[in-house]
């Protein structure tokens, strides 16, 4: 488990100094909003393409730690590319390969996490890995302000292509004979196979419909938000760009470091929705403060609200999807489907918020995406019920969607 979650730790570090300093890099050389946005989005669309078929090949494989290790290289390979010349060709190929790398790295680690430690354990595990990946982002923040602000953006992608080493040195310290194949798919140890295990019993639950909606609204007004705040704090400070984002990202990921735990444990014994219904409620709240704080430490310090909301969507959406596949043998293939709906609501998001910044300016954007927030929440708030159910075996069956209703 002590691998596990240093290798929750050392991938955060390899996937932070990649992605999410991409737009202020970007920005710094000279590419305008919309591009950015485009840019963004392409790599968002080679992620979706991917998303539930990579969740299908999760399901399927039994050596998860390879499709680990094989996605390791597809991310130290997009990292050269940016270390090169940045034009168009050499961009967006290295988005290409790290939109392939993505769908498959989560999945397989929540795979292996619930194929060691079982259903019933899950909840507070999850919530320790992510603790640690939090961890990750917090400490390559750090390091890559520094990196970034003595020796330039390209020295950051070096950062990256290090920490892939201790990542695999965790990797190979996990015992595979400890996932169980059966569990790590969320179907039954040595158990009948169920007959919700069909893909289209995942179309059928209108709960789970309900839910990627919502999904789908706040990733479409979330995921451009901080992008374009580094953008535009990195407007004409071209070498305090890199200092500027990793302020942002340090708030966020530190709040989630202090708090994936007990929202895991809290998730597992107070239910999903109240905690949900809080994560969704601030996303509309900080799209507002944007707006009308200027000062650099006072938009870093909005960045709490960002902390709140991801902490909790990316440790309870899972825990849902859990609830709603356990005993299918589908649980990676549903994850696999969140993370397309959330990978689109994304990747419009960047498209959208370029768009409106490049014809109305970084406050009209901010106010559109926060009245898609209000929608998320009236959609999660009225449309999704609770999906714990306390009483419940973890080993059953799922029932199918009429002997539930």
């Amino acid at each position: 488990m002590r691998s596990l979650e240093w290798l929750n730790f050392f991938l955060a570090d390899v996937q932070t100094g990649l992605g999410p300093f991409l737009a202020a890099y970007l920005a710094a050389s000279g590419w305008n909003p919309a591009q950015v946005g485009y840019a963004l989005t392409f790599g968002g669309i080679v992620t979706v393409a991917l998303q539930a078929p990579a969740g299908a090949i999760v399901d399927a494989a039994h050596r998860k730690r390879l499709l680990v290790a094989v996605n390791l290289g597809l991310l130290a390979a997009g990292a050269l590319l940016l270390m090169g010349k940045i034009g168009v060709a050499p961009v967006y190929a290295a988005q290409a390969l790290l939109g392939m790398a993505g769908p498959f790295l989560g999945p397989a680690i929540a795979a292996i996490t619930l194929g060691i430690v079982g259903a019933g354990r899950f909840d507070r595990q999850f919530g320790r890995n992510q603790s640690f990946n939090a961890a990750g982002n917090v400490a390559t923040a750090l390091l890559v302000a520094y990196i970034g602000y003595r020796f330039g953006f390209r020295a950051v992608y070096w950062v990256a292509i290090a920490m892939i080493a201790p990542t695999l040195v965790c990797l190979l310290t996990i015992d595979g004979r400890e996932i169980d194949y059966a569990r790590a798919r969320g179907g039954i140890p040595d158990g009948p196979k169920p007959k919700s295990d069909h893909i289209s019993h995942l179309f059928r639950d209108g709960v789970l419909l309900a839910f990627l909606g919502a999904a789908f609204l706040f990733h479409l007004a979330n995921a451009a938000m901080l992008p374009q705040l580094g953008e535009m704090l990195a407007q004409g400070k071209p070498k305090e760009a890199a200092p500027f984002m990793s302020a942002c990202i340090l708030v966020t990921q530190f709040l989630i470091a202090l708090s994936a735990a007990w929202i895991g444990r809290q998730a597992a014994t107070r239910g999903r929705k109240p905690l949900l219904l809080a994560g969704f409620g601030v996303l509309p709240v900080r799209a507002v403060l944007y707006t009308l704080v200027h000062g650099v430490a006072a938009l870093v310090a909005v960045q709490v609200l960002d902390g709140v909301a991801n902490a909790i969507f990316g440790i309870v959406s899972i825990l849902v999807i859990k609830d709603r596949t356990q005993g299918s043998g589908r649980f990676n293939l549903a994850s696999g489907v969140l993370a397309t709906t959330v990978g689109i609501g994304a990747a419009l998001s960047n498209s959208l918020g370029g768009a409106i910044v490049q014809r109305f300016g970084y406050n009209a954007s901010f106010l559109g995406l926060g009245a898609v927030a209000i929608v998320a929440f009236a959609v999660l708030c009225f449309s999704v019920p609770e999906t714990l159910r306390p009483s419940a075996d973890p080993a059953r069956l799922v029932l199918a969607p009429e002997e539930e209703s």
